[in-house]
């Protein structure tokens, strides 16, 4: 039986269709305001909260995998989090003890931050993330290798696909005709179609050389915001102009966002926070671990993987082109 911990996100709701179509036991970790009716034929819906614990007791009942993807990646205070992934987190690997489950603890590449000179990133980079988002994951990590070092810990970095609602805004923008970027020249990231890190997330769970271990689950191919808004453009037969954004304007735009979430008790996913992730120019990492211990290789090119995504966004009635 595999657990999920937020599988009604993004990433969880496409690993649970693997499951489902597979045919593998599958149970999904809900609070009690969470409908299961729509979850993928034959996932088992379980009731509890992580931020309590309860309902964890039955939630691991007779699971030997735990996949555990719940987490905050945009709040309203600094607080919330370290109390969404850190405190969570702690919960539920405290659960774990004394149980032979195998977690796969899902964290980000903001936990060890940018690319210093260009070169990807590796596993063992002495960690500087540089917001409270990362800070908070990198908190995280260092709780499950404390509790449970036997855990394997994945980290992706840009992840995109179907039902992503954060790469969206940037495909909206081109959709209708207007690339923003920050000034300063090319930026740099890894990317992962979520179909490919569904697949690096069950190769974790279960090839045995990955207990203890961390890996970066990436494209191999690195490429630059620029490359991504070229070929949506393409897909969507468009041609988009750029507007170059200095930094001090950008800070201005993240604070005046961060002051609207605030009132509208929404958090954003535009902030001072992102503007400083966005201002870094290397955020890649070195993939090569994954593919000789895990046998785990992103196959899905940006190209592709954009046509994909598109193709659902526009069917799904989310753009328009």
């Amino acid at each position: 039986m595999i657990l999920v911990t937020g599988g009604t996100g993004f990433i969880g709701s496409h690993l649970l269709e693997r499951l489902s179509a597979s045919g593998m036991p599958a149970r999904c970790l809900l609070r009690q305001r969470k409908s299961p009716r729509s979850l993928p034929p034959g996932v088992e819906p379980v009731f509890g909260d992580l931020t309590s614990g309860q309902g964890l007791e039955d939630a691991l009942r007779n699971a030997t995998i735990v996949i555990h993807l719940a987490g905050v990646t945009k709040a309203l205070t600094v607080a919330d989090f370290y109390s969404g992934n850190v405190r969570t987190t702690g919960i539920l690997v405290r659960a774990l003890a004394g149980r032979a489950i195998r977690l796969v603890h899902v964290s980000s590449l903001s936990a060890i931050g940018p690319s210093r000179d260009g070169t990807p990133v590796a596993e063992e980079e002495p960690p500087h993330p540089v917001t409270h988002y990362g800070k908070s994951k990198l908190e995280a990590e260092r709780l499950v290798r404390e509790l449970a070092p036997e855990a394997v810990i994945v980290r992706p970095p840009v992840v995109y696909g179907p039902r992503d609602t954060d790469v969206f805004q940037l495909l909206k923008s081109i959709s209708q005709g207007l690339v923003i970027e920050i000034s300063g020249g090319d930026r740099w990231f890894s990317a992962i179609y979520v179909d490919d890190l569904v697949d690096g997330l069950l190769a974790a769970a279960e090839c045995p050389r990955a207990e203890g271990r961390a890996y970066f689950l990436a494209h191999p191919q690195p490429t630059t915001w620029r490359e991504l808004s070229s070929a949506a453009a393409r897909v969507m037969a468009c041609r988009p102009r750029t507007l170059r954004v200095p930094v001090p304007v950008g800070n201005a735009v993240g604070y005046a966002a961060e002051v609207w979430s605030r009132l509208t008790r929404k958090p954003g996913i535009v902030s001072r926070e992102k503007v400083a992730e966005a201002q870094c120019r290397w955020w890649t990492c070195d993939t090569r671990r994954a593919t000789a211990e895990l046998g785990f290789e992103a196959k899905t090119t940006l190209e592709a993987g954009l046509a994909l995504t598109l193709g659902w966004y526009k069917e799904a009635g989310w753009l328009k082109y």
